[in-house]
């Protein structure tokens, strides 16, 4: 078996850090819980020892001004170069090096005029005493480099960057920004000197994988010319900002980090990069629309390679306690393993391996006590008669769906609001405004939340999402003072709330693989009941096209069994629509083993006022016949339909019973944990989503 090794960077404490032009690349809180959850899961999965992961990280601990750690751990250029190369040269060929950046990315004056003339610009990875004019950025033409020699050794690499690549604005909200706290290029003059490799060796590098981009017709929309012959994950496009943010409601991690290793969770031999991106990428930006995830190089190579170790992503029952009414089991997994309190499992028989097969449940348990590396569960509900016995297999759920979201007032300083505005006034009418709803609940200035509410400086109520970046297309405005605005803004929350429940809505299994869900391209003039001939999207990681044209949406089972595929439609108004595939009316489509359908639809003009939206593409795979119209909802501001007026049936399935609670009509249903809904017991069912830029025409 070949070996497998990783060099895992966390970067939380930058030394004093003030650069020339004001701006500064502050101290983070998640960089290192990043590295530190990344090395508990190699081990677990890969019974890695410790030699052979190779870690630098600079802890920020109440608020020191440098690292705990002892200065040869801390994630300097020269200590980052050195461990690259040490692991370069001890990785022997077809060995797996998976590679974890976590902290800040940055933009420096170039110190290559060679390869990018007197105005060029290197994207950076950010080491930890970058505050002292004398240390030196890891540029992208020496990342590239060292990369490269990985490749040419034969080796197999992974590499995931969580981290900005260009600096951006710090917003009023919950998250913190990984790059610089506004928008700048360091003009610090730096030693220009490489450990990496000579300047012209560097420069050679860097000229033929651009030109290699160039040929190949890519558009270079990394902050490095081309990813061959490995796979990167990148938290961000080049002009966004990378979010860290405290997703258990205690501790912070990076977005990208945390919902790469949630979705590691339930792997599968077979799981692919490009399957672990699409949920990354759709989970990413439901919570942060201006973060978008990147992924470069060989997406349809199996995650870690397909010999590199034999994974499992089922946990066993060690012991079953009956002694009284309520029957536990005790899980070897815990914390390490990325459980948490209140998680649910499905327990199916000794020996099982196909965690697909429904009939084969025993029952739902759900964790209560967790300890390091075990849990205890309590079984909450039977499934199949029979006893659980030691050696069962326990199959953690999908992310329970937060149907219950958190709201924070946000009071401005007085001189940003227009005279004769009552700031308290106003948002008490939105506090009051909230009692009693089901759907929001207010929290304190101190808790993170998923929205937040403040006024403008035109005197209009406003709600940001959890970075502090202001939801779009919530139209009309609602001026404080009118009447029912504070109401209004209510009735906003609990729309924003169904629309993104439907948005986050997954369940991450083995048949997560067999569903393929891709955009084949676009069409202007096409008519329908024509063979469609569509053209590649200009920029394949950011399709977009134009009012009136045509996208075509390719979706295929490669499953053994026939899957009923639905499409819904989350719209730029905050309107779900559920779309019709081949035949009118139709409550879903059948599709058998191996059938591909190609599905045109036209684009709708964007929404008056606007030059572009976004609009998402939801496609779901069940097992079972359920009905999926309990999402649907109307644009924003529309009353939403009583279910009789929907003619929608009482739920006839446990799926449908969780569709009916994120659909509620008033407020959602009892939840097994407060504000939150677990997913469907049933590994017979999943979820794929694209997105879609629409331009006017």
């Amino acid at each position: 078996m070949n070996d497998f090794y990783a060099l895992l960077i966390g970067i939380d404490c930058y030394l004093p850090n003030q650069l020339p032009d004001g701006a500064s690349y502050r101290s983070l809180n998640g960089c290192v819980r990043d590295i530190t959850d990344v090395e508990a899961f190699l081990k677990r999965q890969f019974n890695l020892p410790s030699e052979r992961i190779y870690k630098l990280t600079a802890s920020n601990v109440d608020g020191s001004s440098e690292p705990s750690e002892s200065p040869e751990q801390w994630p300097t250029y020269e200590n980052i170069v050195g461990k690259f190369k040490e692991l370069t040269e001890r990785a022997q060929p077809q060995d797996q090096v998976y590679i974890h950046y976590s902290g800040h990315g940055g933009r420096a004056v170039t110190n290559s005029l060679e390869l990018k003339g007197t105005k060029g610009i290197d994207e950076a990875l950010v080491p930890t005493n970058i505050g002292n004019p004398k240390a030196r950025y890891l540029r992208d033409f020496e990342l590239a480099a060292l990369l490269q020699t990985m490749v040419d050794k034969g080796l197999v690499v992974t590499v995931v960057l969580d981290s900005c690549h260009s600096g951006g604005t710090t917003r009023a909200g919950d998250s913190a920004i990984r790059g610089a706290d506004r928008e700048t290029v360091d003009t610090t003059p730096r030693p220009t000197e490489s450990l990496v490799a000579s300047a012209a060796d560097l420069a050679k590098t860097w000229q033929d994988l651009a030109q290699e981009t160039t040929r190949s017709g890519k558009s270079n929309i990394s902050f490095l010319p081309g990813a061959k012959g490995y796979v990167m994950l990148a938290a961000c496009r080049p002009s966004e900002l990378a979010n860290e943010y405290p997703f258990n409601g205690k501790e912070n991690n990076g977005a990208l980090t945390y919902w790469l290793l949630d979705s590691l969770k339930n792997y599968s031999p077979d799981l692919t990069y490009r399957v672990i991106y699409d949920r990354i990428n759709a989970k990413v930006h439901s919570k942060f629309s201006s973060q978008t995830p990147m992924l470069f190089g060989e997406g349809n190579r199996l995650v870690f390679g397909s010999d590199s170790a034999s994974l499992q992503y089922a946990v066993t029952v060690m012991q079953v306690d009956a002694a009284t009414n309520l029957v536990r089991v005790q899980l070897n997994a815990g914390q390490a393993q990325g459980l948490s309190e209140g998680a649910q499992l499905a327990i199916y028989p000794p020996g099982t391996t196909d965690f697909t097969q429904e009939e084969k449940q025993l029952a739902i348990a759900e964790i209560t006590e967790i300890g390091a590396t075990d849990a205890w569960a309590q079984i909450v509900k039977t499934i199949r008669a029979g006893e659980i016995e030691q050696a069962a297999q326990a199959v953690l759920l999908s992310a329970p769906v937060e149907v219950v979201r958190k709201v924070r007032l946000v009071y401005q300083p007085e001189s940003q609001l227009p005279p004769g505005i009552e700031q308290n006034a106003a948002l008490q009418a939105i506090e009051t405004a909230l009692a009693g709803n089901g759907w929001v609940k207010l929290v304190s200035e101190n808790e993170a939340a998923d929205y937040q509410v403040a006024i403008n400086t035109a005197g209009e109520y406003k709600i940001w999402d959890a970075s502090g970046t202001p939801i779009a297309n919530l139209r009309p405005p609602l001026k404080v003072g009118e009447r029912n605005a504070a109401t209004g803004v209510v009735k906003r929350l609990v729309h924003l709330t169904k629309y993104k429940a439907t948005e986050e809505l997954d369940n991450f299994t083995p048949l997560t693989n067999k569903l393929v869900v891709e955009l084949a391209g676009k069409q202007t003039n096409y008519k329908p009941g024509r063979r469609p001939t569509p053209e590649p999207f200009d920029d394949p990681m950011n399709p977009t096209v134009k009012a009136g044209e045509w996208i075509f949406l390719r979706i295929r089972n490669n499953y053994s069994q026939v899957l009923n595929v639905t499409l819904l439609n989350l719209q730029s108004d905050w309107a779900i629509d559920q779309l019709e595939l081949l035949n009118e009316g139709a409550r879903f489509e059948p599709f058998d083993p191996e059938q591909e359908e190609l599905i045109p639809i036209k684009m709708l003009d964007v929404l008056e006022g606007y030059n572009e939206v976004t609009d998402i593409y939801k496609v779901f795979a069940t097992v079972g016949q359920p009905d999926f119209r309990w999402l649907e909802l109307p644009p924003l501001d529309q009353p939403i339909p009583k279910s009789a007026t929907r003619g929608l049936k009482v739920p006839s399935n446990l799926l449908e019973e969780l569709l009916a609670t994120i659909g509620a009509d008033n407020q959602p249903r009892e939840t097994t944990k407060a504000g939150r809904v677990y997913a469907d017991p049933s590994r017979g069912w999943t979820t794929k989503q694209v997105t879609v830029k629409v331009t006017a025409s």
